[in-house]
């Protein structure tokens, strides 16, 4: 890598599950690729070949699968080698890592949604993984919509889906309430309209925080 590169931009798409963040994560890629910049598209839990395989684990199964404590383990077990092995490295070569989630997604989803554990989710971010997102896009879109969009994918990867529409809510608000905790970093976007809408915002928001 070269030493003299400046360190790449880390931004981090998140949201409840349906709500057209991965669509949008690739569409900004593509965006930023068309102005010439070099861009790496990841995602969470992923990113990596070990991650991907802790994936399945946490995706597929049944819902009671893993307690909430089990899962924040296996999160960060999967962030860290997504860390070593794909964002840092990209990073460190100047390059905007563009990720379909990170430890936002943990906070709610195991630190308010599944259980009270934010405090564990914070003590484990801080003690193994250390890194944030530069900037943060958090698509908003109303929980029953993003519920119906994302049973009907039949991905296979139901399983945060099957826990219901009130979980869908519970992870909204928490979303919301972490954007407000983080005004600077985390930029709301109205994921109700167009796909080719919310990605004219996502670019507008983007490059109004370059400025």
């Amino acid at each position: 890598m070269n030493a003299n590169m400046s360190r790449g931009m880390f931004i981090t798409f998140e949201g409840i599950d349906g709500s057209g963040k991965s669509t949008q994560a690739k569409s900004l890629v593509t965006a930023l690729e068309t102005k010439g910049m070099s861009c790496v598209w990841t995602r969470e839990p992923g990113g990596s070949e070990g991650a991907e395989a802790i994936r399945k684990l946490l995706v597929e199964g049944d819902p009671d699968r893993w307690s909430p404590e089990t899962e924040i383990l296996l999160f960060n077990a999967a962030r860290r080698d997504h860390l070593e092995k794909t964002i840092l490295p990209a990073l460190e070569n100047g390059q905007t890592v563009i990720s379909d989630r990170f430890v936002d997604s943990t906070r709610v989803y195991q630190g308010v949604a599944r259980a009270d554990l934010r405090e564990t989710v914070d003590i484990l971010h801080k003690t193994m993984i250390q890194q944030e997102a530069d900037l943060t896009f958090i698509i908003d879109i109303d929980p029953e919509v993003a519920l119906k969009r994302g049973l009907a994918r039949n991905s296979g990867e139901d399983r945060f889906e099957d826990m219901g529409l009130q979980f869908q809510k519970d992870l909204r608000a928490g979303f919301l309430d972490l954007a407000k905790q983080n005004p600077n970093r985390c930029k709301v976007i109205d994921g109700s309209q167009s796909m080719q809408d919310v990605g004219k915002a996502v670019l507008a928001a983007y490059e109004s925080a370059m400025k």
